[in-house]
């Protein structure tokens, strides 16, 4: 057998070398000369070539991604507190985990759920539609094909429910499917369909009641907290609704449909369980409680309302819209003013908490389309926390705008002590459009039995009608029965429940004529135990055995946070009007509202995204393309765009914005990605981070996974800087933003510049006698604000402040200028902002002369400076880390000696170990921070290693060129064949050079390093930072 074995190896061998011969042989035969033998050699040794360095690259990939998966596994494991931006996000945090499991169980079922879907059309669905209407009898489903691409889990959150008999399961949903359904009306000749589907929302699972018996979980609650987003691509004679207004409309349409099963308050149920009693109230269980709003006003609303072609500006005509998942409301309508006045109370139930949102989207009213000037979110946990909530709320999308809402949480109480105390105190509140609520009304409608035919051998259509007061609510129709189950359940607000009855009609549907009713005072479930009517109820003109089986639950909305006799919150830098002085008496000083300078400033370091979805497609799909993706930054009504990185589904843009906010609840830094193109952008996905954690954490550097699309994520820092009022920081500050300046966009802000308008004085007269109607204006740089305009008076008192964000504070200044309502001016300041810096606290508050004025104008402010300091904790003195997001400054103390002018060249981040499995030897080039350039020009470094004392091409590596910056990011791995032992003799030497020009082969020698490995645990492996040294030192 061996010899036989040697035989076939040796006619292999032969073989193979008479397949070399093949080429010549068929060139001589076709009469081919030699280049020709040659070029096509060479084509077919560069096609090796390529392919070999193709697979050998994803299989370095696919290594790579083993290896830190492994390494993170084993760092949780054992409990290494790995940085957070060093971690993937599933891993820093927990709580939301992957599902990757779950995604390939969905892919495999999803061709049966195919197949149950179309059964459940063509046998349930479709004969219900012809059942409806006498127009649709010959409805059917001519095709149901679910596609081959299915729903995505793109993150689970588990988390207790509100007691030990549920679980609480958050699914973030992406749904992109090529989903085909084709629907036909024979009798008008009328086809129709969809071709392409996406959904992407955060689906809610309530596993309740848990069982001590299999199957343990009794049911299966589904619902959407918030309304998820929709696109339907619509085929056949529906194209009509592609005509812009009709296809949002049919959208619409369907959303509104899906919202009524599945958005909050209504729920879907699963019983996994037969005869589960406890399915109405799973299907409709009582809220958690009522969040009372009282929409206030707005002010510093932008003005949309423009006239002569945008020549002259007018204001707006605001109303607001607010919307709690169906519940929407909408605002009466203010005209001609940018800061309204509304007044108006609604009450909103509230199911889940957190997570149940409030958003309030104002607008600008006109005859065509109305313009938005801002909207807001609140997550309803956080009027939980505080009972009360009143505040200036910022506007996103909204510039300056702010709007003014106070927020109750009223408890349900079950029992009517507290009713009286209720009603006693809902008559004090003056309330518009309606009066407020004193309790809350549950109506679940089980069933009814023996109705009465109308027709002798002909069963009803039964529905019910349940009214209070002038709010009527329906069932569903029950066809063809006269003992209908409808298993449905309705609200209603009681202002009065002990004056107010419940009135319910059971019709038959297409005639509408009455099969029973009945009617029952409110006052009999304020007697009864627990607020609570639990039985059949018989119908009054009805047959003699009908009834209707149905439970009424009361609940008392009380209101158990203490009253707030103190005036309410002003917006910031605005305090409330000052008490009569009694005379003119001047004050010293200005008068600022607490608030006044607790603003921060919000740094968003905007570093890359990776894995987006192509949407650049040739060909009508055939050929795929890529993506030009750019981000837009939304936070405290300001919008940030980044540049565009063109042809690149993991662009970097290493750019930093920042931005000045308060810790007002509710507000958001939002991200949304998008596709550049020439016509219409398209969308890439967005997320965000409540902007509360980052003032919380200080710190929050993480990968972001993008919503509502199937793929992608996106890598922020976001750092809060809380400004302090010492000048010893400003060097440091200002030497570590040079470290920390993007190569892209402005000078990184030092200091924060508040400012507190009071009031002025002695401005001079206009028209002889006639005081001026001022206004002031303030300008620093390009940033420029005004105060509002007082009455007419020599003395006006403005009571409003301000903030800028300075860059070089040694050079800048604030220039004010008070001006008449015309523009004539009355009076300027220019204070120069060392003035600031060399007084006490950094801060100056008195009265200024105004140049240009009256001999005796003067205008009273405080103006205070707050340097910029970063409230990263101090690990070392002078210790810099530079991991997923990008370098960490660590400012050194006050006393430390400055660095010295010769010494380190600079630092290296090197990640070494030794890979047993493989036998190689791997480093891994992070980065260099700090280098010196040897010319005036920014160096474009790269890396070089060499493994000594073999200085052959096979040991030499090198990484990529990265342009014009001194603190180069690389990232990239190399590898080395050879034994531990190999390893532990050898000494790897890294030389940091840049590229001279392109056309030059000459380089510059930035530092290098000389490391012994047999000094390193090349086992165990590490990530450190090495000093650079200079080329010309030795080793």
């Amino acid at each position: 057998m061996e010899r036989r074995g040697a035989g076939l190896a040796a006619l292999g061998a032969l073989g193979r070398r008479l397949l070399w011969a093949l080429p010549a042989y068929a060139a001589g035969l076709l009469g081919l000369g030699a280049g020709a033998l040659v070029l096509a050699l060479a084509l077919y040794a560069g096609w090796r070539r390529r392919r070999r360095a193709r697979e050998r690259g994803l299989r370095l990939a696919a290594r790579l991604q083993r290896d830190e998966e492994a390494a993170v596994r084993a760092a949780a494991a054992a409990g290494l507190g790995a940085a957070r931006g060093e971690l993937p996000a599933w891993v820093s945090f927990p709580d939301v985990e992957r599902a990757e499991w779950l995604n390939k169980v969905l892919a495999q079922a999803w061709p049966f759920f195919g197949q149950y879907m179309e059964k459940l059309l063509v046998e349930n669905v479709a004969p219900s539609i012809r059942a409806s209407n006498s127009h649709l009898q010959t409805f059917a489903f001519t095709k149901v094909d679910m596609g081959e691409k299915p729903l995505r889990v793109l993150g689970v959150r588990a988390h207790p429910g509100a007691h030990k008999k549920q679980i609480l399961l958050d699914l973030n949903i992406s749904y992109v499917g090529d989903v085909q359904i084709d629907v036909e009306v024979k009798k008008f000749f009328c086809k129709a369909g969809v071709k392409g589907m996406q959904l992407h929302g955060m689906l809610r699972i309530i596993l309740e009641p848990l069982l001590g018996d299999v199957p343990i979980v009794g049911a299966l609650t589904m619902f959407f907290i918030r309304r998820p987003t929709l696109d339907i691509n619509w085929t056949g004679m529906t194209n009509l609704l592609d005509i812009p207004g009709l296809s949002s409309m049919s959208d619409t349409m369907i959303m509104d449909a899906i919202s009524s099963y599945l958005v909050l308050p209504n729920r879907l149920l699963v019983p996994l369980v037969p005869d589960l009693h406890e399915a109405a109230q799973l299907r409709c269980p009582l809220p958690r409680g009522v969040v009372r709003v009282h929409l206030r006003a707005a002010r510093d609303l932008r003005s949309k309302d423009r006239f002569m072609g945008g020549l002259v500006e007018g204001k707006s005509d605001p109303y607001a819209v607010l919307r709690v998942g169906t519940q929407v409301v909408t605002s009466r309508v203010i005209d001609n003013n940018l800061n309204p006045t509304w007044d108006e109370v609604y009450e909103f139930v509230v199911h889940e908490v957190p997570g149940q949102e409030m958003e309030v989207e104002l607008f600008d009213k006109d005859p065509d389309q109305d313009d938005l000037l801002g909207r807001m979110k609140l997550d309803f946990g956080e009027v939980l926390k505080a009972r009360v909530l009143e505040e200036w709320f910022p506007l996103q999308e909204g510039g300056r705008g702010r709007l003014h809402l106070r927020l109750e949480w009223l408890s349900l109480m079950s029992d009517a002590s507290k009713l009286d105390q209720v009603l006693e105190r809902n008559r004090t509140i003056v309330a518009k459009p309606d009066p407020p609520s004193a309790a809350i009304l549950v109506v679940y409608l089980d069933r009814a039995e023996e109705l009465p035919m109308k027709k002798p051998g002909k069963e009803p259509n039964p529905m019910v009608q349940v009214s209070v007061q002038d709010v009527t609510r329906e069932s569903k129709v029950i066809y063809n029965t006269s003992a209908p189950v409808w298993e449905d359940a309705f609200r209603f607000f009681l202002h009065d429940p002990v004056n107010q009855d419940v009135d319910i009609q059971v019709k038959d549907d297409p005639r509408q004529s009455s099969l029973g009713s009945l009617s029952l005072p409110l006052a009999r479930l304020l007697d009864a135990p627990e607020l609570t009517l639990d039985q059949p109820f018989q119908l009054q003109r009805s047959g003699p055995g009908s009834r209707l089986y149905m439970k009424l639950v009361l609940r008392v909305l009380f209101f158990d946070a203490p009253e707030n006799g103190g005036p309410p919150p002003t917006p910031p830098g605005q305090p409330d009007p000052p008490a009569s002085t009694g005379g003119t008496h001047r004050p010293p000083h200005a008068s600022p509202d607490p608030q006044f300078g607790s603003e921060h400033v919000l740094r968003i370091h905007l570093l890359e995204a990776e894995n987006l979805i192509a949407k650049d497609n040739f060909f009508k799909g055939v050929v795929r393309g890529r993506s030009d993706p750019y981000a837009k930054v939304r936070v405290a009504g300001r919008v940030f765009r980044s540049r565009v990185v063109k042809e690149d589904l993991n662009p970097r843009w290493n750019e930093v914005y920042e931005v000045i906010v308060d810790n007002v609840p509710g507000q958001d830094v939002e991200f949304d990605l998008f596709d550049k193109d020439i016509d219409k952008d398209d969308f890439l996905g967005r997320c965000k981070v409540p902007l509360r954690r980052v003032l919380s954490s200080r710190i929050v550097d993480e990968w972001l996974p993008l919503e509502e699309v199937k793929s992608g994520r996106l890598h922020v820092r976001l750092e809060n800087l809380t400004p302090s009022p010492s000048a010893a920081l400003l060097e440091q500050v200002l030497h570590t933003n040079s470290l920390l300046q993007p190569a892209r966009g402005e000078e990184l802000s030092a200091a924060l510049l508040s400012v507190f308008v009071d009031r002025a004085a002695d401005l001079p007269l206009r028209k002889g006698s006639k005081p001026p109607a001022a206004f002031a204006s303030l300008a620093v740089r390009d940033v420029s604000v005004k105060t509002k305009t007082c009455t007419p008076t020599a003395e006006p008192v403005w009571d409003e402040g301000f903030s800028f964000l300075i860059k070089r504070p040694h050079v800048e200044s604030l220039e004010l200028q008070v001006k008449e309502e015309g523009g004539q001016p009355l009076g300027a300041l220019s204070l120069p902002l060392p003035q600031l810096l060399a007084s006490e606290g950094l801060a100056l508050d008195g009265w200024f002369p105004l140049a240009g004025g009256g001999p005796g104008s003067q205008v009273l402010l405080r103006a205070q400076l707050g340097v910029l300091v970063s409230q990263q904790p101090a690990e070392a003195p002078g210790e810099e880390e530079c991991g997923a997001g990008g370098l960490r400054q660590r400012l050194l103390p006050a006393d430390s000696p400055p660095e010295p002018a010769e010494g380190p060249r600079g630092r290296l981040q090197l990640t070494l170990w030794y890979h047993g499995d493989e036998h190689k030897l791997v480093a891994i080039v992070h980065a260099c921070r700090k280098l010196r350039p040897v010319s005036k020009e920014l160096p474009d470094p790269y890396v070089s290693l060499v493994l000594l004392p073999d200085r052959s091409r096979g040991t030499k590596r090198k990484t990529s060129v990265q342009k014009k910056t001194l603190n180069p990011d690389f990232n990239e791995r190399f590898e080395w064949d050879m034994s531990l032992e190999e390893a532990s003799r050898r000494k790897l030497e890294a030389h940091v050079k840049s590229t001279l020009s392109f056309m030059s082969r000459e380089k510059e020698a930035l530092g290098k390093l000389h490391l012994d490995l047999a000094q390193v645990d090349l086992s165990e492996g590490g990530t450190h930072w090495y000093e650079l040294r200079d080329e010309r030192s030795s080793p």
